[in-house]
C-alpha cells in the first residue's frame, strides 16, 4: 500500500497523491487530494502551508521546468503506482504568478518559432523557384522546340519539394542531363500520349510503353532531341 511506501528522497518539497481516503492529522479535514507526509502523518497543503500553490500537471516540459524557475517555492507532486511499485511524477505545484510568468516566456519562444519558421518557408519557397528556374532553363537546352509553359510546367511538377520526383534525386538537383530528359519523357508519357488510358484498361505497364513509343519519340523530335528506345 502507498502508506507504507516511502516517498522518493529528492531536492525540494514533496506532495502526494493518496491512493485512499485520507484526512488531515492536524485540522482533520478530507478526504485529501493532495497530502504532504510529515513525519509519516499526512498534512492538507493549507497546513503544509503549501495551500496558495497551483498544480500544473506533467506534460509540457519546458513549461514546468520555467514555472519552478519562476516561483520562489514549489513542489513535486507523485503518486504511487501499485503494479510498478514505486512513486510516479504527477507534476508540480508552483506560485500561480510563477506560472504566469513561465507561460508568458513559452508563448514568446512559440512566436519566435513561428516566426522562424516563416522566415524558413519564405527561403525555401526562393530556393525552390531558383531551383525550378534552372531545372526549366536545362529543359530549353535539351528541348529547344519544348514550349515555354509547358517547360516551366515540367520543371515545377518534377521538382515538387517531398514529392520523391527525378528532379528531388541527386541526378535532379544537379541538374544532369539524363535526370532532366527523365522528368520530360515522363511529362510526354502522361500529357501525350495514351499511356494513362492504356494502363487503366489493365494494360501492363510494360506493354504500355511499347505501344507509346513511337509518340513518345515524335513529340521529342518535334521539341529537338531523340531519344533511343530505353528512354522511352
Amino acid at each position: 500500500m502507498e502508506d507504507r511506501a516511502t516517498p522518493p528522497l529528492q531536492t525540494g518539497l514533496l506532495v502526494v497523491q493518496p491512493l485512499r481516503r485520507r484526512h488531515c492529522a492536524e485540522c482533520r479535514r478530507g478526504p485529501l487530494a493532495l497530502l504532504v507526509l510529515e513525519e509519516g502523518a499526512p498534512r492538507c497543503l493549507d497546513c503544509a502551508d503549501l495551500g496558495h500553490l497551483v498544480f500544473l500537471p506533467r506534460g509540457d516540459t519546458a513549461l514546468t521546468r520555467r514555472s519552478r524557475e519562476e516561483s520562489g517555492l514549489s513542489a513535486v507532486v507523485v503518486r504511487f503506482n501499485r503494479r510498478q511499485g514505486r512513486y510516479e511524477r504527477q507534476g508540480v505545484l508552483v506560485e500561480e504568478a510563477g506560472l504566469t510568468r513561465a507561460e508568458e516566456r513559452c508563448l514568446a519562444d512559440a512566436e519566435a518559432r513561428r516566426r522562424r519558421r516563416s522566415r524558413d518557408g519564405y527561403r525555401r519557397a526562393a530556393e525552390d523557384l531558383r531551383f525550378t528556374e534552372a531545372f526549366s532553363r536545362e529543359i530549353h537546352r535539351l528541348f529547344p522546340g519544348c514550349p515555354r509553359d509547358r517547360a516551366e510546367a515540367i520543371a515545377a511538377h518534377a521538382s515538387v519539394r517531398g514529392s520523391g520526383r527525378v528532379a528531388r534525386s541527386a541526378a535532379g538537383r544537379a541538374l544532369s542531363e539524363g535526370a532532366v530528359i527523365s522528368a520530360v519523357v515522363a511529362a510526354v508519357r502522361h500529357v501525350d500520349t495514351s499511356y494513362d488510358q492504356l494502363l487503366m484498361s489493365g494494360v501492363a505497364r510494360r506493354e504500355a510503353r511499347r505501344r507509346i513509343a513511337g509518340d513518345v519519340e515524335a513529340r521529342l523530335r518535334e521539341w529537338g532531341t531523340v531519344l533511343g528506345p530505353s528512354r522511352n
